[in-house]
C-alpha cells in the first residue's frame, strides 16, 4: 500500500531542484522545503510552514469568489466542472454533432443550457479558422455566459502540439528550448504564446509539459519534453510558467503524476510506470514542484497507473490517493487539478463514462476536461451530488479553486472581449518572430 512505502520526499526533490537554475533563470527554484522530513504518504500531512511572503488579507478577488459561490444553483456549480469541445466556427452556427453529442446545435445555446465552466479549442472542431473568426468565436461563446465568464482553453505546447497553427507564431518545442540550457527563453517562449492566446480570446494554455522524459521510446511525450533530466527540466517549466503569468494567461502543468517513463500512449492504451515512490520523488516530481512555487494555476493528470504510488489499478486520473495524497497533501497544490482528456483510451478501460467524471472529481480532480458523452457525465456528476457520493463541500472546494482562477485571470471583474484589430496586429508580429528565431538559433 501506499502509507507503507517509506521515502525522504521533499529531501529528494529540494536535492535535485537546488541550485539547478541554469544561465539566464530569472531565479533558482525553491522547493516545498517545510515537507522534507514528511515521509509518510498516507499520514495526515504536516501543517504548512509559513509562505516566505504574507498571505495577502481578504482581497476582492476573494469577495467576488465567495459571492459568484454563493449565487449558484447546485446545477450551475456541476456546470462549472466541465470543458468540452463545441462544434462550429461560430457562437451561433448550429452544428450536427453538436446537435448529437448535447442535445442543442449551436454553441452559444450549449452554454446556456449547461452553464460549463470552460471550453477548450481544436482545428478538429472547426474552431479554428482565421483570427477574426477565432476572435468572433471566443467573444461569441463568453457573451453566452455574462454570470460567470468562461475558461477558454487552448493546447497550444509549441512544437508537435500546436492547436493554433499557423495563426500564431510558430515557436520552437519544448525539448528545443530545453536544449539551449537557458530557462529565460522557455520564460519569453511562454510570454510570446500566452499574449498572442490572450488577444485571440484565450485565457488558459494546456502547457507547459511537465514530464521528464526519461524513456527514449516514450510514444506521446518525447519532444514535448524539455528534457530528460529533473535539475534541467525543472527550472525551465517554472520559467513557463512565469512567462504565461507575465501574457496575463493561466499555466497549466501536465501530466502529472509524470508521463515520461512510458511506452504506450494513453490516448490508445493504458501506460503502467513502475516507479517506486522515492523514483517518482527524485525523476518525476521536481517539475510539478517547481511549478507549484511558481503559483501554476491548474495541473493536469495522467491517464498512467503507477502501481508504486496506487496499487488499485487505476489511472492517476481517478486515483485519490495520487491527485489528493500526493499532489494536494504532499506537494501542497490548492490549484485546479484538471484531467486529461477523458475521451482517451487510457481512462476508460474499467469505467463507464459518466463514472469516469464521479471518480475523477471523488479522486481530487475539479475540471473534466472533454468527456466523450457530454450528457451522461454531466448527469451521473449531479445525481452523485444529488446522493451525496459527492458531497457538497466537495463540489464547492472544487468550483471555488475554478472560480479564484478565474478571478485571479480578471474574469469575475467583467465578460472579456477581444479585439480583433489588436489581434491582427498581435500575432505573428516582427517582434515575435524574432523571440522564434532567437530560440533557434540559441539551439543550433
Amino acid at each position: 500500500m501506499l502509507g507503507s512505502i517509506r521515502t525522504t520526499g521533499f529531501a529528494v526533490i529540494a536535492t535535485v531542484v537546488a541550485g539547478c537554475a541554469a544561465p539566464g533563470a530569472a531565479e533558482p527554484v525553491k522547493p516545498a522545503a517545510s515537507r522534507a522530513n514528511d515521509t509518510s504518504v498516507s499520514a495526515a500531512p504536516a501543517a504548512p510552514a509559513a509562505p516566505s511572503t504574507p498571505a495577502p488579507p481578504q482581497t476582492s478577488k476573494s469577495s467576488a469568489v465567495e459571492a459568484a459561490l454563493a449565487r449558484m444553483s447546485v446545477e450551475e456549480k456541476v456546470g462549472q466542472l466541465f470543458m468540452p469541445v463545441l462544434y462550429g466556427s461560430a457562437a451561433n452556427t448550429v452544428s450536427g454533432e453538436n446537435q448529437a453529442r448535447f442535445g442543442v446545435g449551436a454553441p452559444a445555446k450549449i452554454i446556456e443550457r449547461y452553464r460549463p465552466g470552460g471550453v477548450i479549442l481544436f482545428p478538429w472542431a472547426g474552431n479554428i479558422k482565421n483570427v477574426r473568426q477565432v476572435v468572433a468565436l471566443t467573444n461569441g461563446l463568453q457573451k453566452a455566459s455574462p454570470k460567470i465568464p468562461l475558461l477558454i482553453g487552448a493546447d497550444q505546447e509549441n512544437g508537435r502540439i500546436s492547436r493554433l497553427a499557423p495563426l500564431v507564431t510558430e515557436m520552437p518545442g519544448a525539448s528545443v528550448i530545453g536544449s539551449t540550457g537557458d530557462p529565460s527563453l522557455a520564460r519569453r517562449s511562454a510570454e510570446v504564446t500566452g499574449t498572442e492566446l490572450r488577444a485571440l480570446g484565450v485565457n488558459l494554455d494546456f502547457a507547459p509539459v511537465a514530464d521528464v522524459n526519461i524513456n527514449p521510446r516514450n510514444p506521446v511525450i518525447g519532444p514535448r519534453a524539455y528534457g530528460s533530466d529533473p535539475k534541467k527540466v525543472a527550472p525551465m517549466v517554472a520559467a513557463a510558467v512565469r512567462g504565461f503569468h507575465d501574457a496575463g494567461i493561466a499555466a497549466t502543468a501536465k501530466h502529472f503524476p509524470g508521463h515520461g517513463d512510458t511506452s504506450v500512449d494513453s490516448h490508445t492504451g493504458l501506460p503502467v510506470i513502475q516507479h517506486s515512490l522515492s523514483q517518482w520523488y527524485k525523476l518525476d516530481a521536481p517539475p510539478f514542484a517547481a511549478a507549484i512555487d511558481k503559483n501554476v494555476d491548474a495541473i493536469m493528470s495522467a491517464h498512467v497507473v503507477m502501481p508504486k504510488l496506487d496499487p488499485s489499478g487505476d489511472p492517476a486520473t481517478l486515483s485519490k490517493p495520487i491527485l489528493t495524497g500526493l499532489l494536494r497533501e504532499k506537494l501542497g497544490f490548492d490549484g485546479v487539478v484538471s484531467t486529461d482528456a477523458l475521451n482517451m483510451a487510457g481512462v476508460r478501460e474499467k469505467y463507464g463514462d459518466g463514472q469516469v467524471a464521479v471518480r475523477a472529481v471523488q479522486a481530487g480532480a475539479d475540471l473534466l476536461l472533454m468527456p466523450p458523452d457530454y450528457r451522461k457525465a454531466h448527469q451521473a456528476v449531479l445525481d452523485a451530488v444529488k446522493t451525496g457520493k459527492i458531497s457538497a463541500e466537495r463540489l464547492d472546494q472544487s468550483v471555488r479553486r475554478l472560480l479564484k482562477l478565474k478571478a485571479a485571470r480578471g474574469l469575475l471583474e467583467k465578460v472579456p472581449v477581444a479585439d480583433p484589430a489588436e489581434a491582427e496586429r498581435v500575432l505573428r508580429s516582427a517582434e515575435h518572430r524574432q523571440v522564434a528565431k532567437l530560440i533557434a538559433d540559441r539551439a543550433r
